[in-house]
């Protein structure tokens, strides 16, 4: 058994939601990354097989290696077919917004949402979510989105209604959401989900493979590169550093998708509890924040970088030049010295 962390009321009224609509949007965050796909993924599933007519949108293009998850084939990416998502978002019953706490995090889709006279139902398990839903289904305790759709489903007493299809993609955010559980995954009811997973029918092993070994060549090049070439050591602040330029972007083929998990490697090196990667993007400066321990990478997202996220792994943006950011995060480092002792 796993307890029940989602409040009562919250499920009488997600699932009250449900019944009474036919046409509904699942929406998720830019740059969708397995927990978002995986969420949204099942709860489309979820969703198709007790009868109702749903349509994931995301904002941007998801990364290629989990575009073999089930029903990937016919999610919306916004960016390349807005009038189709505006009419679609215009014309709901319901939205579904998973794995984001603020509209902001939707990038360019964000007053399309907003907009859309649905109501709106917010499934996520980051800090401070935004006010813009009906319903706010939000624990951060929760070591992802997906779990929190597994949890959800069970509570409307519809267990029997995962199949195969949304078992894959709760494991997928499960998992991926977790570093294949390496962190924030130390709760036990997370693997007595798992056990109900694999008993459904999913070839976790296989799950992983698909996932995490499915690059492409110049993905491991580029890896090699930010580790020879690109890794700053800070010894006195515990800290690694990780940037690529878009020129080097492109001297590695660059696809969305391929810096996925770079930012965790340095990690590795003893004596490094936080580590940060930097790279340049058509606007902006994308920044992810992974640390060990009790170090706080979502403060420093907060307070540096326009972000946020978990205690160990945060993300944030920078619209200063690549140097200048740099430069900003080195001249910070001396004040996060104490939660490195």
């Amino acid at each position: 058994m796993i307890s029940k962390i989602i409040a009562e009321d919250l499920i009488h009224k997600v699932k009250k939601s449900i019944e009474s609509v036919e046409r509904i949007a699942i929406v998720v965050h830019v740059g969708p990354d397995g927990d978002a796909m995986g969420s949204s993924l099942a709860m489309w599933h979820y969703l198709m097989t007790i009868g109702k007519e749903p349509i994931v949108i995301v904002p941007t293009a998801f990364p290629a290696f989990l575009s073999w998850m089930p029903g990937a084939e016919c999610v919306l990416v916004y960016d390349e077919a807005k009038q189709k998502c505006d009419e679609i978002l215009k014309g709901a019953d319901l939205i579904f917004a998973l794995d984001f706490n603020v509209p902001s995090r939707l990038g360019k889709m964000a007053d399309a949402v907003i907009d859309s006279p649905a109501p709106k139902i917010i499934i996520d398990h980051h800090l401070h979510p935004g006010d813009f839903a009906k319903i706010v289904v939000s624990y951060p305790e929760v070591s992802s989105t997906s779990e929190l759709i597994f949890r959800l489903i069970c509570r409307m007493g519809d267990f029997s209604e995962i199949n195969l299809a949304c078992a894959e993609c709760i494991y997928v955010g499960m998992m991926t959401d977790t570093g294949a559980f390496t962190y924030a995954s130390n709760n036990q009811e997370i693997y007595y989900i798992v056990a109900e997973l694999i008993k459904l029918g999913i070839d976790k092993d296989d799950i992983y493979r698909r996932v995490y070994n499915t690059y492409s060549a110049d993905r491991l090049r580029l890896m090699g590169f930010c580790l020879y070439k690109k890794m700053k050591i800070y010894p006195e602040y515990k800290t690694a550093l990780i940037t690529l330029t878009s020129k080097e972007l492109f001297m590695f083929n660059f696809n969305n998708g391929d810096a996925e998990g770079f930012v965790n490697i340095p990690l590795t090196v003893e004596g490094v509890d936080f580590s940060v990667f930097m790279r340049e993007d058509t606007d902006k400066i994308k920044i992810s924040l992974r640390s060990q321990g009790s170090f706080p990478a979502n403060k420093v997202a907060t307070d540096l970088f326009n972000g946020g996220g978990h205690l160990n792994a945060a993300g944030g943006e920078s619209y200063l030049s690549l140097t200048d950011t740099v430069a900003k995060f080195e001249e910070s480092l001396q004040n996060y010295k104490d939660f490195l002792e």
